[in-house]
């Protein structure tokens, strides 16, 4: 700011003028007293009172005279104008401002031991372990708006894409509090069903065909079977007696009444990409799971896989897909390492499972009967999906 000073204004020789901001309170003059008004008389000659001084009354605190108000007065003590006091509402009592912070109870190893040694009074923490499993629950139980889609798709047959449906299924059903179910929309005979212990004998094509009574659901609940990590799962047609193939049009129809009651669907399409139903699953797909062999022949089919994708406009699944190299074993002969970075190259994340006797012979799953690895991989390759929520 440029302070103006009137030319006419003495000033010493050695003096330079002070801007009037930059005086200090101790270098204002002090005030002078002002000469008592003068003595009005009345018609008789008296003395009359002069009128009230309405100025308002000096602070009489410490004696200093009374300062302009406004913005006059910031400027004159060189200061800013006050901030307006705090407002206290009922927004104030939020847990990070009223509570004192809770750190969280390692629950295992010697962290766990020094905890309860201590009754709680020293708590080291949980461990690095621990500190990346908690990361990976908070990711996959994070807030979702609406249905999520979610496409497992391969070209080539036997890599594990039924396996796989169905392993994050569990994941999300047990550790998520809303319903997750798994679509078997292969237009042959799919294999998901198989995966669970059935409850129903009921398929798809009993649920199309009784869509006007779904109105509730317990209505679709009766056309599910249910595992128990909560995951929900609809049987293909597999009778080879029905002449009619799932299409594009069924699993829309399907969509459609699905999604008023559950929050995530997982389908298992069939294999290849061409016939109709696929058609339906790529519009309303918001995810696609691209599952390959750690073989040479099969990372080729899912490179194909997503060749085929960005030549029918489908760039924005497969920027946001997820790779999954499945069923990996301890030695093989396919590099992993180079594998793996063509696919990081293409896609937004690359998984690695492996191999688990468990799931070999294409049975009933389970999270709980997993090794160890196989587990943390499946909670792995659910938080990199559930980390797509957020779009």
């Amino acid at each position: 700011m440029t302070h103006q000073w009137d030319p006419d204004w003495p000033v010493e020789p050695d003096e330079e003028p002070v801007p009037l901001n930059l005086v200090r309170e101790e270098e204002r003059p002090a005030p002078v007293a002002a000469p008592p008004p003068p003595a009005i008389l009345g018609p008789d000659g008296d003395r009359e009172s002069p009128p009230p001084d309405e100025s308002p009354p000096p602070d009489q605190g410490d004696g200093a005279p009374p300062r302009p108000a406004g913005r006059r007065a910031a400027l004159l003590s060189g200061g800013i104008p006050a901030a307006a006091p705090p407002t206290f509402t009922a927004a104030d009592f939020t847990i990070e401002r009223m509570m004192h912070q809770r750190h969280h109870a390692p629950q295992r190893g010697w962290q766990k031991l020094v905890y309860r040694a201590t009754g709680g009074r020293l708590n080291p923490g949980p461990s690095a372990t621990e500190r990346h499993e908690l990361d990976l629950l908070a990711r996959i139980g994070q807030p979702l708006s609406g249905c999520w889609r979610i496409a497992a798709v391969a070209i080539k047959g036997g890599v594990g894409k039924s396996t796989t449906s169905v392993m994050v299924g569990h994941v999300f059903g047990s550790l998520r509090g809303d319903r997750v179910v798994a679509l078997d929309a292969n237009p042959d005979a799919g294999t998901l069903g198989y995966r669970i212990r059935r409850q129903t004998s009921k398929t798809v094509k009993d649920l199309l065909a009784d869509a006007a009574k779904l109105d509730r659901f317990a209505d679709v609940r009766a056309y599910t079977s249910q595992a128990p990590s909560r995951l929900e799962v609809i049987a293909s047609d597999n009778d080879p007696r029905v002449s009619e193939a799932f299409d594009d049009g069924d699993y829309r129809e399907v969509s459609s009444i699905l999604e008023r009651f559950y929050s995530i669907i997982i389908t298992d399409c069939g294999t290849g990409m061409l016939h109709s139903t696929m058609r339906g699953i790529l519009d309303l797909a918001d995810q696609l799971v691209v599952v390959t062999a750690p073989a040479l022949d099969g990372g080729r089919s899912a490179s194909l896989t997503l060749d085929w994708l960005r030549q029918h406009d489908r760039e924005r699944l497969v920027e946001d897909a997820v790779v999954v190299i499945n069923s990996i074993r301890p030695k093989g002969l396919i590099d992993l390492d180079e594998l793996e970075d063509h696919f990081r190259q293409r896609c937004r994340a690359v998984l690695r499972v492996p191999f688990d006797p468990h799931l070999e012979a294409g049975a009933e799953t389970s999270l709980e009967e997993l090794m160890p690895d196989t587990r943390e991989a499946y909670m792995e390759l659910a938080a990199a999906i559930a980390d797509g929520f957020r779009s």
